[in-house]
């Protein structure tokens, strides 16, 4: 969206990016290196695209090959383990065998501004790695946030001071070319922020713990923020600069940040794999449905995601476009692509 936006799309980017499609999608915690795919490409010695032909060995999940048969863009995986260091030598050798005109590190949410100490911090560990890995190349890099807040981490408030000028204001237009994506793919925040550029203003509640995220008229406004003093600031990053594999970054982010998002990862899918399977029922989900919405009316909710409402309802990832489909037919009234809305109480 960024790509077609920033630069009209007519030799559209690569796109380095984690194969870390969380639990919903991937049952397997933490991130996916090459080894967890078959069909990928080599477009230098450390750096494998993802065609749309690639796929990911069982029972690992990826959305990186649909993305990549969907989108003009050519899509990169960024192996993290091997640390900073490895990623450094990843973005060298892309550098060196693509010569781009440009560079640029987007974060949506703006959670890669944070210190690492903050309580409502999520997942700052591949935020941190990036931003690691950037500062050590040897190649001008424009850090990029869309959105701030918009990933239910750092607030927008806490994350005024740190913008710079604004690259961006994505609108409706901007989201076309991927609009069909966001019909399928569980980003929340992409998700959001395409709602927001399309209008969409209220207060979205996100993922499994329900966090409530503002839509307002900052949510889709891209901005440059200084690289340098983000690292400066960014106090897992730094601490990473140097490591080798992703439990040297594991342990950093526990001593610094008090947790490891993919210890997380790893409570959750256990519990989840303990879960007995349950039945989509269309009757009783529509009921769910409904007591969903009336608590959510009272805690002044205007927006769901689809991931939000699986979870909330006890399905699994695998049954979500199933949901997402039964509520479209149900109540198509209440779709505005790609959130739920909540009606407002009678």
């Amino acid at each position: 969206m960024l790509d077609a936006a920033l630069y009209g799309g007519e030799t559209p980017a690569v796109v380095l990016t984690y194969a870390w499609d969380r639990l919903l999608v991937d049952p397997i915690p933490g991130p996916r290196g090459p080894a967890n795919f078959t069909g990928l490409r080599p477009l230098t010695r450390s750096v494998q695209a993802v065609p749309a032909d690639a796929t990911p060995i069982a029972p690992a999940g990826s959305t990186l090959p649909r993305l990549a048969a969907e989108l003009p863009q050519t899509f990169a995986l960024i192996d993290p383990h091997h640390g900073a260091e490895g990623m450094v030598r990843q973005l060298e050798e892309l550098v060196q065998h693509l010569e781009p005109d440009s560079i640029d590190l987007l974060d949506v949410g703006g959670d890669i501004l944070a210190q690492g100490d903050e309580p409502t911090l999520r997942s700052p560990l591949a935020d941190a790695l990036t931003l690691a890995a950037c500062c050590e190349l040897n190649y001008p890099v424009r850090l990029l946030v869309a959105g701030p807040g918009l990933d239910g981490e750092l607030p927008a408030d806490a994350l005024s001071s740190r913008m710079g000028p604004v690259a961006l204001t994505l609108t409706a237009e901007h989201v076309q070319p991927v609009s069909s994506v966001l019909e399928w793919h569980p980003s929340e925040a992409t998700a959001m922020l395409a709602a927001a550029a399309r209008g969409a203003r209220g207060l979205c509640e996100v993922r499994d713990a329900g966090l409530p995220v503002p839509l307002t008229d900052e949510g889709p406004v891209v901005h440059e923020v200084d690289l340098d003093e983000t690292l400066n600031h960014n106090q897992l990053a730094r601490a990473i600069l140097a490591t080798e594999n992703l439990h040297e970054v594991e342990q950093h982010s526990r001593e610094i940040c008090g947790f490891s998002e993919i210890d997380y990862e790893r409570n959750k899918a256990s519990w989840l794999g303990s879960q007995p399977a349950q039945k989509l029922d269309p009757k009783a989900v529509l009921r769910q449905l409904d007591e969903f919405q009336t608590g959510a009316q009272g805690r002044g909710i205007t927006h769901t995601t689809f991931r939000r409402l699986t979870e909330a309802f006890g399905l699994s990832g695998s049954q979500r476009q199933e949901l997402r489909e039964l509520l479209l037919n149900g109540r198509p009234e209440q779709y505005q692509a790609p959130l739920w809305h909540i009606p407002s109480e009678a």
